[in-house]
């Protein structure tokens, strides 16, 4: 069996559409999927659990193939049923008949060797290798390290339930010349749903509790988004931006506000398009706002150089000066935004002793009060245009702040770093390609995003001029 999808993905990675893929389904891989059901599962309409099946497995197997290759096999409909979730409702679980999920483990093998060769790095959610460790992984380093001020996150309502067959099918037909494994992916498509001893027809959504499921989720929002946004979307834009997706949650992170809304705008007509909309709690579709005041102040707690502390010390923060926010009330979620100036300011010193930052909390309470101030806010605009030299000195004159940590902002609230954001490693950069300081005088009369290609463009030289020296 480990030979055959590797077939089948050097195809896929070759050509533009896959061939002959139902002969993969035969008894040898069926009775390797057999073998590796649990024996706890429960059984769906058919009765039938694995000790069961056991009994004459080979003969089984054999006429199940036989009835395949006849296109007399019809999957059975899936028996529904309810488990509690933590909130108290109860969520709707699939079980399909024995021989039924044998087929879709097989048939979903089949798919993601056809498919891991075309999904995009973007997508995380059900895919071998990837989990959401590294989607908050990607999220907090490209939040941290990027030029991101607006984040659009989404998600989108009855996904599963509501994907659409047809347009399903047109996206599969587009990668797979296999009419048979097609016609049986729709079978399983329409295969139908049993409740309370009555047999629902599902004409939408993917088969509930069905082992195909995932991966067909995947192939639509494939489609739908992720192609969407790196070949339609993102060359539009002028500014940075980063989409991320794990299974059908995602954010798009953005440099401007105004082609934040843009998006958000255009989002909503796409997923209407393909019959989806966004969910109505937590607002659905909405635009949280990451500011200059809060990279910077993240950045001088970040300064202990200790993640986890970093972290909860953000936390504390916000949940002692930040507004609560309820996400969804009926799930009791909730959240806290980061705190505005005017509320630390309130809080004086004392307010924040005890929250982790140690030396730092004078700097950020300068900050918090000058931000406060009338002038203060138009000055915080202000800094996000102004040049590298103007920047540093105030950060200097205003709060205090030691000329190499001045430096260090500027490069991180600028995104100037790829790595986590603590300044010895910003310090490194500075030391190794500017020995004799950073050359801020080049950049005067540069602003936003024209400064930052400069500097990364004179970075690479350095690196050229690097590697071609010690090559020679």
């Amino acid at each position: 069996m480990e030979q055959e999808p590797k077939g089948i993905r050097e195809q896929s990675a070759k050509y533009p559409m896959v061939q002959n893929l139902m002969h993969k389904v035969n008894e040898r891989s069926l009775m390797a999927e057999h073998r590796k059901q649990s024996r706890k599962k429960a059984t769906g309409v058919d009765g039938i659990d694995k000790a069961a099946y056991d009994e004459h497995a080979r003969e089984r197997i054999a006429a199940l193939v036989e009835r395949m290759r006849k296109f007399q096999y019809k999957p059975l409909p899936v028996r529904r049923t309810y488990i509690p979730k933590a909130n108290g409702k109860l969520r709707p679980l699939g079980i399909p008949a024995y021989e039924d999920r044998l087929v879709q483990g097989v048939m979903a093998k089949v798919l993601n060797e056809v498919y891991e060769p075309r999904f995009l790095e973007c997508s995380y959610g059900f895919r071998p290798g990837k989990g959401a460790h590294d989607v908050v992984r990607y999220i907090n380093q490209t939040i941290m390290t990027k030029k991101v001020n607006y984040v659009l996150e989404a998600d989108i309502k009855g996904f599963f339930d509501n994907v659409d067959h047809d347009w399903l099918m047109k996206f599969l037909a587009h990668d797979i010349q296999d009419k048979n494994y097609l016609r049986y992916v729709k079978r399983f498509l329409i295969a139908g749903i049993m409740e309370d001893g009555k047999r629902l027809d599902s004409d939408r959504g993917t088969p509930q509790g069905g082992l195909i499921s995932p991966v067909l989720a995947n192939v639509y929002l494939h489609y739908v988004l992720d192609l969407w946004m790196e070949k339609a979307i993102k060359p539009r834009l002028r500014g940075e931006v980063y989409y991320v997706r794990y299974a059908d949650d995602f954010l798009i992170l953005f440099q401007y506000e105004n082609e934040a809304r843009k998006v958000m705008d255009t989002l909503k007509k796409r997923l209407d398009k393909f019959l989806l909309e966004a969910a109505e709690y937590g607002r659905g579709i909405r635009i949280l706002h990451q500011d200059l005041w809060e990279t910077i102040v993240s950045f001088l707690i970040s300064q202990n150089n200790n993640i986890l502390r970093i972290r909860r010390s953000i936390e504390a923060l916000c949940r002692r000066y930040g507004k609560k926010i309820e996400i969804s009330a009926a799930e009791g979620e909730s959240c806290y935004s980061f705190p505005v100036p005017e509320a630390i300011a309130e809080g004086g010193l004392d307010g924040l002793q005890g929250l982790g930052l140690g030396y730092r909390d004078k700097y950020i309470l300068k900050m918090a009060r000058r931000c406060s101030e009338k002038e203060g806010k138009a000055w915080l605009k202000q800094l996000e245009r102004s040049s590298y030299e103007e920047t540093r000195r105030l950060l200097t004159a205003e709060f205090g702040i030691g000329k190499k940590v001045a430096d260090c902002v500027c490069l991180f609230a600028l995104g100037h770093v790829e790595a986590f954001p603590v300044d010895t490693h910003i310090r490194q950069i500075l030391e190794t390609h500017y020995p004799e300081g950073f050359p801020f005088g080049r950049y005067e009369g540069y602003a936003g995003i024209l400064q930052q290609y400069l500097f990364f463009a004179e970075l690479k030289k350095e690196k050229k001029k690097g590697s071609k020296s010690a090559g020679a």
